[in-house]
Protein backbone atom coordinates (compact mmCIF):
# COMPACT_ATOMS: atom_id res chain seq x y z
CA UNK A 1 0.00 0.00 0.00
CA UNK A 2 1.45 3.44 -0.84
CA UNK A 3 0.11 6.78 0.38
CA UNK A 4 -1.57 7.45 -2.75
CA UNK A 5 -3.91 4.06 -2.58
CA UNK A 6 -4.27 4.50 0.80
CA UNK A 7 -8.32 4.44 1.70
CA UNK A 8 -10.08 8.02 1.67
CA UNK A 9 -11.80 7.43 4.15
CA UNK A 10 -10.39 8.90 7.51
CA UNK A 11 -10.48 6.23 10.54
CA UNK A 12 -11.52 8.14 13.38
CA UNK A 13 -10.54 7.11 17.42
CA UNK A 14 -14.33 5.30 17.72
CA UNK A 15 -13.70 3.02 14.45
CA UNK A 16 -10.05 2.20 16.27
CA UNK A 17 -12.05 1.18 19.14
CA UNK A 18 -15.29 -0.01 17.70
CA UNK A 19 -16.79 -3.43 18.36
CA UNK A 20 -14.41 -5.90 15.87
CA UNK A 21 -11.00 -4.37 16.54
CA UNK A 22 -11.48 -2.96 20.12
CA UNK A 23 -10.27 -6.25 21.50
CA UNK A 24 -7.00 -6.74 18.96
CA UNK A 25 -6.39 -3.18 19.57
CA UNK A 26 -6.63 -3.57 23.60
CA UNK A 27 -3.90 -6.78 23.69
CA UNK A 28 -1.47 -4.81 21.45
CA UNK A 29 -1.51 -1.74 23.23
CA UNK A 30 -1.32 -4.34 26.65
CA UNK A 31 1.87 -5.55 24.87
CA UNK A 32 3.49 -2.26 24.10
CA UNK A 33 2.42 -0.97 27.87
CA UNK A 34 4.22 -3.55 30.07
CA UNK A 35 7.21 -3.64 28.03
CA UNK A 36 7.45 0.43 28.73
CA UNK A 37 6.11 -0.20 32.47
CA UNK A 38 8.74 -2.64 33.07
CA UNK A 39 11.61 -0.96 31.60
CA UNK A 40 11.26 1.36 34.83
CA UNK A 41 9.51 0.00 37.33
CA UNK A 42 12.67 -0.75 39.10
CA UNK A 43 13.91 2.80 39.40
CA UNK A 44 11.70 3.67 42.26
CA UNK A 45 11.50 0.02 44.15
CA UNK A 46 15.19 -0.72 43.41
CA UNK A 47 16.44 1.10 46.66
CA UNK A 48 14.05 -1.25 48.98
CA UNK A 49 14.99 -4.17 46.91
CA UNK A 50 18.90 -3.70 47.80
CA UNK A 51 18.26 -2.75 51.46
CA UNK A 52 15.77 -6.35 51.63
CA UNK A 53 17.64 -8.88 49.49
CA UNK A 54 21.22 -6.71 48.71
CA UNK A 55 22.91 -7.16 45.60
CA UNK A 56 24.16 -3.48 45.57
CA UNK A 57 27.12 -3.78 43.30
CA UNK A 58 24.65 -5.22 40.58
CA UNK A 59 22.52 -2.52 40.75
CA UNK A 60 22.83 -1.32 37.56
CA UNK A 61 22.77 -4.45 35.67
CA UNK A 62 18.06 -4.63 36.68
CA UNK A 63 18.13 -2.42 33.78
CA UNK A 64 21.03 -3.97 31.17
CA UNK A 65 19.57 -7.45 31.93
CA UNK A 66 16.04 -6.46 30.64
CA UNK A 67 17.49 -4.23 27.59
CA UNK A 68 19.51 -6.78 26.60
CA UNK A 69 16.92 -9.73 27.01
CA UNK A 70 14.68 -7.46 25.12
CA UNK A 71 17.21 -6.65 22.17
CA UNK A 72 17.76 -10.56 21.84
CA UNK A 73 13.69 -11.80 21.23
CA UNK A 74 12.99 -8.90 19.39
CA UNK A 75 14.95 -9.92 16.55
CA UNK A 76 13.03 -13.08 16.33
CA UNK A 77 9.36 -12.00 16.50
CA UNK A 78 9.42 -12.46 12.71
CA UNK A 79 10.15 -16.41 13.04
CA UNK A 80 7.83 -16.21 16.19
CA UNK A 81 5.03 -14.96 14.30
CA UNK A 82 5.52 -16.94 11.05
CA UNK A 83 5.61 -20.54 12.82
CA UNK A 84 3.11 -20.03 15.57
CA UNK A 85 0.82 -17.39 14.61
CA UNK A 86 -0.16 -14.08 15.71
CA UNK A 87 -2.12 -15.91 18.98
CA UNK A 88 0.11 -18.57 20.72
CA UNK A 89 2.64 -15.88 19.89
CA UNK A 90 1.33 -13.27 22.05
CA UNK A 91 0.10 -15.99 24.65
CA UNK A 92 3.51 -16.97 25.00
CA UNK A 93 4.72 -13.40 25.71
CA UNK A 94 2.25 -12.67 28.25
CA UNK A 95 3.15 -16.30 29.47
CA UNK A 96 6.88 -15.68 29.59
CA UNK A 97 6.14 -12.06 31.24
CA UNK A 98 4.27 -13.34 33.69
CA UNK A 99 6.74 -16.15 34.55
CA UNK A 100 9.49 -13.36 34.91
CA UNK A 101 7.72 -11.02 36.84
CA UNK A 102 6.61 -14.01 39.89
CA UNK A 103 10.44 -14.83 39.61
CA UNK A 104 11.19 -11.00 40.27
CA UNK A 105 8.78 -11.13 42.76
CA UNK A 106 10.01 -14.18 44.84
CA UNK A 107 13.65 -13.80 44.44
CA UNK A 108 16.21 -14.33 47.44
CA UNK A 109 18.74 -12.27 46.27
CA UNK A 110 19.92 -9.49 43.62
CA UNK A 111 21.44 -12.43 41.39
CA UNK A 112 17.67 -14.53 40.94
CA UNK A 113 16.07 -11.01 40.26
CA UNK A 114 18.49 -10.39 37.68
CA UNK A 115 17.24 -14.10 36.24
CA UNK A 116 13.85 -12.26 36.30
CA UNK A 117 14.07 -9.25 34.92
CA UNK A 118 16.15 -11.33 31.79
CA UNK A 119 13.03 -13.40 31.53
CA UNK A 120 10.38 -10.28 31.47
CA UNK A 121 13.13 -8.99 28.99
CA UNK A 122 13.06 -11.93 26.55
CA UNK A 123 9.00 -11.74 26.81
CA UNK A 124 8.98 -8.23 26.46
CA UNK A 125 11.05 -7.50 23.53
CA UNK A 126 8.60 -10.37 21.59
CA UNK A 127 5.53 -8.53 22.93
CA UNK A 128 6.45 -5.15 21.79
CA UNK A 129 7.94 -6.02 18.29
CA UNK A 130 4.54 -8.05 17.93
CA UNK A 131 2.28 -5.23 18.22
CA UNK A 132 3.78 -3.70 14.85
CA UNK A 133 3.98 -7.18 13.19
CA UNK A 134 -0.04 -7.91 13.85
CA UNK A 135 -1.15 -4.53 12.61
CA UNK A 136 -1.31 -5.97 9.04
CA UNK A 137 -3.41 -8.85 10.59
CA UNK A 138 -5.58 -7.92 12.53
CA UNK A 139 -6.66 -4.65 11.49
CA UNK A 140 -7.44 -3.00 8.07
CA UNK A 141 -5.41 -0.31 6.56
CA UNK A 142 -7.33 2.07 7.37
CA UNK A 143 -7.12 1.69 10.97
CA UNK A 144 -3.17 1.33 10.60
CA UNK A 145 -2.63 5.36 11.33
CA UNK A 146 -4.77 5.30 14.67
CA UNK A 147 -3.22 2.26 15.88
CA UNK A 148 0.57 2.95 15.27
CA UNK A 149 -0.31 6.59 17.04
CA UNK A 150 -1.84 4.52 19.74
CA UNK A 151 1.02 2.00 20.75
CA UNK A 152 3.43 4.88 20.08
CA UNK A 153 1.81 6.68 23.26
CA UNK A 154 2.15 3.97 24.71
CA UNK A 155 5.37 4.30 25.40
CA UNK A 156 5.35 6.92 26.75
CA UNK A 157 2.31 6.28 29.16
CA UNK A 158 4.54 3.10 30.11
CA UNK A 159 7.32 5.51 30.87
CA UNK A 160 4.99 7.40 33.27
CA UNK A 161 3.17 4.20 34.87
CA UNK A 162 6.85 2.22 35.33
CA UNK A 163 7.88 4.98 38.04
CA UNK A 164 4.72 5.17 40.13
CA UNK A 165 3.69 1.83 40.20
CA UNK A 166 6.96 1.10 41.50
CA UNK A 167 7.06 4.05 43.77
CA UNK A 168 3.65 3.24 45.06
CA UNK A 169 4.58 -0.29 46.11
CA UNK A 170 8.00 0.92 47.87
CA UNK A 171 5.92 3.53 49.72
CA UNK A 172 4.22 0.73 50.95
CA UNK A 173 6.84 -1.28 52.13
CA UNK A 174 6.26 -4.18 49.66
CA UNK A 175 8.50 -3.80 46.30
CA UNK A 176 7.98 -7.82 46.07
CA UNK A 177 3.92 -6.77 45.40
CA UNK A 178 4.80 -4.48 42.34
CA UNK A 179 6.26 -7.49 40.29
CA UNK A 180 3.43 -9.48 41.68
CA UNK A 181 0.79 -6.97 39.82
CA UNK A 182 2.81 -7.11 36.43
CA UNK A 183 2.27 -10.60 36.32
CA UNK A 184 -1.60 -10.55 36.86
CA UNK A 185 -1.99 -7.43 34.32
CA UNK A 186 0.21 -9.93 31.76
CA UNK A 187 -2.35 -12.99 33.00
CA UNK A 188 -5.39 -10.82 31.95
CA UNK A 189 -4.00 -10.05 28.36
CA UNK A 190 -2.62 -13.66 27.84
CA UNK A 191 -6.73 -14.37 28.28
CA UNK A 192 -7.67 -11.44 26.13
CA UNK A 193 -4.87 -12.44 23.33
CA UNK A 194 -6.68 -16.49 23.68
CA UNK A 195 -10.68 -15.46 23.30
CA UNK A 196 -9.55 -12.07 20.48
CA UNK A 197 -6.66 -13.05 18.01
CA UNK A 198 -6.61 -15.15 14.77
CA UNK A 199 -4.46 -18.10 15.13
CA UNK A 200 -2.26 -19.13 11.09
CA UNK A 201 -1.17 -21.79 10.13
CA UNK A 202 2.91 -21.95 9.53
CA UNK A 203 4.09 -20.00 6.65
CA UNK A 204 7.30 -20.42 4.68
CA UNK A 205 8.70 -18.20 6.62
CA UNK A 206 8.61 -20.81 9.44
CA UNK A 207 11.52 -22.74 7.77
CA UNK A 208 14.07 -20.30 7.81
CA UNK A 209 16.81 -20.58 10.36
CA UNK A 210 17.41 -18.22 13.12
CA UNK A 211 19.99 -15.63 12.68
CA UNK A 212 22.12 -16.73 15.96
CA UNK A 213 25.49 -15.51 15.11
CA UNK A 214 23.73 -12.13 14.36
CA UNK A 215 22.14 -11.78 17.59
CA UNK A 216 25.41 -12.53 19.21
CA UNK A 217 26.92 -9.60 18.07
CA UNK A 218 23.95 -7.29 18.58
CA UNK A 219 23.45 -8.22 21.95
CA UNK A 220 27.09 -8.29 23.05
CA UNK A 221 27.47 -4.48 21.54
CA UNK A 222 24.46 -4.06 23.92
CA UNK A 223 25.89 -5.31 27.17
CA UNK A 224 28.96 -3.82 26.56
CA UNK A 225 28.02 0.18 25.52
CA UNK A 226 25.26 -1.09 28.24
CA UNK A 227 28.59 -2.01 30.85
CA UNK A 228 30.73 1.02 29.98
CA UNK A 229 27.86 3.70 31.35
CA UNK A 230 29.24 1.76 34.55
CA UNK A 231 32.76 2.12 34.72
CA UNK A 232 35.28 4.99 34.25
CA UNK A 233 38.12 6.34 32.51
CA UNK A 234 39.78 4.50 30.10
CA UNK A 235 37.65 1.67 30.03
CA UNK A 236 34.43 3.53 29.10
CA UNK A 237 36.32 4.31 25.38
CA UNK A 238 37.12 0.92 25.40
CA UNK A 239 33.57 -0.94 25.88
CA UNK A 240 32.32 2.16 23.83
CA UNK A 241 34.61 1.03 20.91
CA UNK A 242 33.61 -2.97 21.26
CA UNK A 243 30.17 -1.85 21.25
CA UNK A 244 30.85 -0.01 18.01
CA UNK A 245 32.77 -2.67 16.26
CA UNK A 246 30.29 -5.43 17.08
CA UNK A 247 27.34 -3.02 15.47
CA UNK A 248 29.66 -3.25 12.60
CA UNK A 249 30.34 -6.65 12.55
CA UNK A 250 26.13 -7.02 12.74
CA UNK A 251 25.46 -4.99 9.79
CA UNK A 252 28.55 -6.60 7.64
CA UNK A 253 27.22 -9.96 8.77
CA UNK A 254 23.08 -9.19 7.70
CA UNK A 255 25.04 -7.70 4.40
CA UNK A 256 25.85 -11.38 3.51
CA UNK A 257 24.13 -13.52 4.94
CA UNK A 258 21.23 -16.01 3.76
CA UNK A 259 18.99 -15.64 7.14
CA UNK A 260 18.60 -12.17 8.43
CA UNK A 261 17.24 -10.08 11.32
CA UNK A 262 15.91 -7.30 9.15
CA UNK A 263 14.40 -7.64 5.73
CA UNK A 264 17.21 -8.15 2.96
CA UNK A 265 16.09 -4.59 1.35
CA UNK A 266 17.13 -2.59 4.22
CA UNK A 267 20.55 -3.36 3.27
CA UNK A 268 20.47 -4.01 -0.28
CA UNK A 269 18.60 -2.23 -3.45
CA UNK A 270 16.81 1.40 -2.96
CA UNK A 271 14.52 0.78 -0.69
CA UNK A 272 13.86 3.24 2.08
CA UNK A 273 13.95 1.27 4.88
CA UNK A 274 17.48 2.17 5.52
CA UNK A 275 16.55 5.39 6.28
CA UNK A 276 13.38 4.80 7.87
CA UNK A 277 14.64 2.87 10.22
CA UNK A 278 17.46 5.41 11.04
CA UNK A 279 15.18 8.18 11.39
CA UNK A 280 13.84 5.85 13.99
CA UNK A 281 16.74 5.35 15.66
CA UNK A 282 17.98 9.05 16.08
CA UNK A 283 14.20 9.93 17.50
CA UNK A 284 14.63 6.71 20.28
CA UNK A 285 18.67 7.52 20.92
CA UNK A 286 17.46 10.92 22.07
CA UNK A 287 14.43 9.95 24.02
CA UNK A 288 17.05 8.30 26.62
CA UNK A 289 17.81 11.60 27.81
CA UNK A 290 14.64 11.61 30.54
CA UNK A 291 16.50 9.04 32.60
CA UNK A 292 18.56 11.42 34.29
CA UNK A 293 15.94 14.00 34.29
CA UNK A 294 14.79 13.42 37.68
CA UNK A 295 17.81 13.56 39.35
CA UNK A 296 18.80 17.14 37.58
CA UNK A 297 14.80 17.71 38.93
CA UNK A 298 16.08 17.17 42.95
CA UNK A 299 19.79 18.07 42.70
CA UNK A 300 19.12 21.22 40.15
CA UNK A 301 15.79 22.24 41.40
CA UNK A 302 15.21 20.81 44.79
CA UNK A 303 12.17 19.29 44.05
CA UNK A 304 10.60 16.42 46.15
CA UNK A 305 10.85 12.98 44.36
CA UNK A 306 7.74 12.44 42.83
CA UNK A 307 8.28 16.53 41.36
CA UNK A 308 11.35 15.15 40.00
CA UNK A 309 9.79 11.96 38.56
CA UNK A 310 7.13 13.81 37.22
CA UNK A 311 10.06 16.13 35.35
CA UNK A 312 11.35 12.82 33.77
CA UNK A 313 7.85 12.47 32.94
CA UNK A 314 7.31 14.96 31.28
CA UNK A 315 8.85 13.86 27.84
CA UNK A 316 6.62 10.82 27.66
CA UNK A 317 3.84 13.50 28.25
CA UNK A 318 5.32 15.33 25.09
CA UNK A 319 5.37 11.99 22.72
CA UNK A 320 1.85 10.70 23.84
CA UNK A 321 0.57 14.30 22.93
CA UNK A 322 2.50 14.43 19.65
CA UNK A 323 1.59 10.41 18.97
CA UNK A 324 -2.19 11.50 19.10
CA UNK A 325 -2.49 14.74 17.66
CA UNK A 326 -1.27 13.42 14.52
CA UNK A 327 -2.59 10.18 14.35
CA UNK A 328 -5.54 11.70 12.16
CA UNK A 329 -2.97 13.38 9.85
CA UNK A 330 -3.08 11.47 6.41
CA UNK A 331 -2.57 13.75 3.76
CA UNK A 332 1.04 13.03 2.22
CA UNK A 333 2.22 16.58 2.21
CA UNK A 334 1.06 16.62 5.60
CA UNK A 335 2.71 14.23 7.00
CA UNK A 336 5.90 14.55 5.28
CA UNK A 337 6.36 17.65 6.93
CA UNK A 338 5.50 16.18 10.37
CA UNK A 339 8.13 13.94 9.76
CA UNK A 340 11.08 16.34 8.79
CA UNK A 341 10.20 18.49 11.65
CA UNK A 342 9.66 15.98 14.76
CA UNK A 343 13.63 15.83 15.13
CA UNK A 344 13.89 19.94 14.61
CA UNK A 345 11.30 20.51 17.19
CA UNK A 346 12.89 17.53 19.61
CA UNK A 347 16.28 19.54 19.21
CA UNK A 348 14.26 22.95 20.26
CA UNK A 349 12.92 21.40 23.22
CA UNK A 350 16.01 20.41 24.44
CA UNK A 351 18.16 23.51 24.07
CA UNK A 352 15.60 25.79 25.29
CA UNK A 353 15.71 23.07 28.68
CA UNK A 354 19.70 23.30 28.47
CA UNK A 355 19.23 27.02 28.40
CA UNK A 356 16.95 27.49 31.34
CA UNK A 357 18.75 25.04 33.71
CA UNK A 358 20.70 26.62 36.78
CA UNK A 359 21.39 25.85 39.96
CA UNK A 360 18.12 26.62 42.52
CA UNK A 361 15.49 28.15 39.93
CA UNK A 362 12.49 29.69 40.81
CA UNK A 363 8.89 28.63 39.70
CA UNK A 364 8.76 29.81 36.71
CA UNK A 365 11.92 28.64 35.78
CA UNK A 366 11.10 25.15 36.82
CA UNK A 367 7.61 25.63 34.78
CA UNK A 368 9.66 25.85 32.22
CA UNK A 369 11.24 23.11 32.01
CA UNK A 370 8.16 21.16 31.84
CA UNK A 371 6.91 23.17 29.07
CA UNK A 372 10.41 22.83 27.25
CA UNK A 373 10.36 19.06 27.52
CA UNK A 374 6.79 18.80 26.53
CA UNK A 375 7.79 20.10 23.48
CA UNK A 376 10.70 17.69 22.98
CA UNK A 377 8.29 15.09 23.68
CA UNK A 378 6.05 16.19 21.10
CA UNK A 379 8.60 16.43 18.20
CA UNK A 380 8.81 12.46 18.75
CA UNK A 381 5.63 11.76 19.12
CA UNK A 382 4.42 13.27 15.69
CA UNK A 383 7.56 11.71 14.07
CA UNK A 384 7.29 8.25 15.11
CA UNK A 385 3.51 8.28 14.18
CA UNK A 386 4.38 8.67 10.99
CA UNK A 387 7.77 6.97 10.35
CA UNK A 388 5.96 3.31 11.53
CA UNK A 389 3.66 3.56 8.77
CA UNK A 390 6.05 4.40 6.31
CA UNK A 391 8.21 0.85 7.33
CA UNK A 392 4.70 -0.81 7.18
CA UNK A 393 3.70 0.11 3.79
CA UNK A 394 7.24 -0.75 2.03
CA UNK A 395 6.15 -4.14 0.91
CA UNK A 396 2.39 -6.22 0.24
CA UNK A 397 4.28 -9.36 0.76
CA UNK A 398 3.40 -10.59 3.66
CA UNK A 399 7.15 -11.98 4.69
CA UNK A 400 8.80 -9.05 4.31
CA UNK A 401 6.38 -6.82 5.69
CA UNK A 402 6.46 -8.79 8.80
CA UNK A 403 9.89 -8.22 9.31
CA UNK A 404 10.11 -4.69 8.24
CA UNK A 405 7.57 -4.61 11.08
CA UNK A 406 9.26 -6.08 13.45
CA UNK A 407 12.68 -4.33 12.65
CA UNK A 408 10.84 -0.96 14.02
CA UNK A 409 11.04 -2.02 17.75
CA UNK A 410 14.31 -3.88 17.04
CA UNK A 411 15.56 -0.77 16.12
CA UNK A 412 13.83 1.01 18.88
CA UNK A 413 15.07 -1.04 21.65
CA UNK A 414 18.91 -0.94 20.15
CA UNK A 415 18.63 2.63 20.20
CA UNK A 416 17.77 2.69 23.74
CA UNK A 417 20.07 0.39 24.97
CA UNK A 418 22.84 2.05 23.24
CA UNK A 419 21.16 5.76 24.33
CA UNK A 420 20.81 5.13 27.90
CA UNK A 421 24.69 3.99 28.10
CA UNK A 422 25.42 6.94 26.43
CA UNK A 423 23.62 9.65 28.72
CA UNK A 424 25.34 7.66 31.44
CA UNK A 425 28.98 8.29 29.86
CA UNK A 426 28.26 12.05 29.10
CA UNK A 427 27.03 12.43 32.87
CA UNK A 428 30.24 10.62 34.04
CA UNK A 429 31.89 12.92 32.18
CA UNK A 430 30.67 16.07 33.05
CA UNK A 431 32.52 15.43 36.51
CA UNK A 432 30.83 16.11 40.40
CA UNK A 433 29.27 19.25 38.92
CA UNK A 434 25.53 18.42 38.21
CA UNK A 435 24.97 21.42 36.52
CA UNK A 436 28.23 20.99 33.83
CA UNK A 437 26.80 17.20 33.34
CA UNK A 438 23.12 18.53 33.45
CA UNK A 439 24.28 21.19 30.30
CA UNK A 440 27.01 18.36 28.53
CA UNK A 441 23.62 15.95 28.49
CA UNK A 442 21.41 18.11 27.09
CA UNK A 443 23.32 19.31 24.36
CA UNK A 444 24.82 16.89 23.38
CA UNK A 445 21.67 15.07 22.68
CA UNK A 446 20.00 18.31 20.48
CA UNK A 447 22.95 18.06 18.84
CA UNK A 448 22.23 14.75 17.86
CA UNK A 449 18.58 15.20 17.46
CA UNK A 450 19.76 18.31 14.54
CA UNK A 451 21.57 15.49 13.01
CA UNK A 452 18.16 13.68 12.39
CA UNK A 453 16.42 16.55 10.38
CA UNK A 454 19.05 15.31 7.27
CA UNK A 455 18.68 11.67 7.92
CA UNK A 456 14.94 12.33 7.85
CA UNK A 457 15.23 14.58 4.95
CA UNK A 458 17.02 11.19 2.93
CA UNK A 459 14.36 9.30 4.04
CA UNK A 460 11.66 11.41 2.93
CA UNK A 461 13.50 11.16 -0.72
CA UNK A 462 14.23 7.81 -0.84
CA UNK A 463 10.74 7.36 0.56
CA UNK A 464 9.49 9.50 -2.69
CA UNK A 465 11.28 7.85 -5.32
CA UNK A 466 10.40 4.28 -4.31
CA UNK A 467 6.72 4.86 -4.07
CA UNK A 468 6.79 6.78 -7.68
CA UNK A 469 8.53 3.66 -8.97
CA UNK A 470 5.81 1.58 -7.49
CA UNK A 471 3.30 3.60 -9.24
CA UNK A 472 4.84 3.08 -12.33
CA UNK A 473 5.35 -0.56 -12.37
CA UNK A 474 2.17 -1.16 -10.75
CA UNK A 475 -0.18 1.31 -11.79
CA UNK A 476 -1.93 1.55 -9.51
CA UNK A 477 -2.20 -1.96 -8.04
CA UNK A 478 0.65 -3.27 -5.38
CA UNK A 479 3.72 -2.30 -4.15
CA UNK A 480 6.17 -5.09 -5.65
CA UNK A 481 8.47 -7.11 -2.94
CA UNK A 482 11.93 -6.12 -3.35
CA UNK A 483 13.41 -8.16 -0.40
Amino acid sequence: MTEHDAPKSRATWRDLFGRESRAPVTVLAGGVLLFATNVYVTTSLLPNAVADIGGKDLYSWTMTAFLVASVISSMLVGNTLARFGARTSYIGGFAGFSAGSVVAALAPSMQVLLVGRAVQGLAAGLLAGLAFAVIRVVLPPRLWQRSVALLSAMWGVGNVAGPVIGGVFAELGVWRAAFGFLALEATVLAVLAWRTLPSHARTDAARQGVPGFALLLMAGGAAAVSIASTVHGMATGVLIGIGLLLVAGFVARERSAAVTVLPAMTYRGRSPLRWVYAAIVVLAFVSTVETFLPLFGQRLGGMAPLGAGLLGASLSWGWSLGSILNGGVTRPAVTRFVRAAGPALLAIGLLIYGVLQRQQPGPIVIAGWFVALVIAGSGIGMAFAHWVPAALRVSDDEQVASKASAGINTSQLIATAYGSAFAGVLVSIGGPDVLSSAHLLTFGFAAIAVLGIPVANRALRSDRRWQGEAMVVDAPQKVPSRA
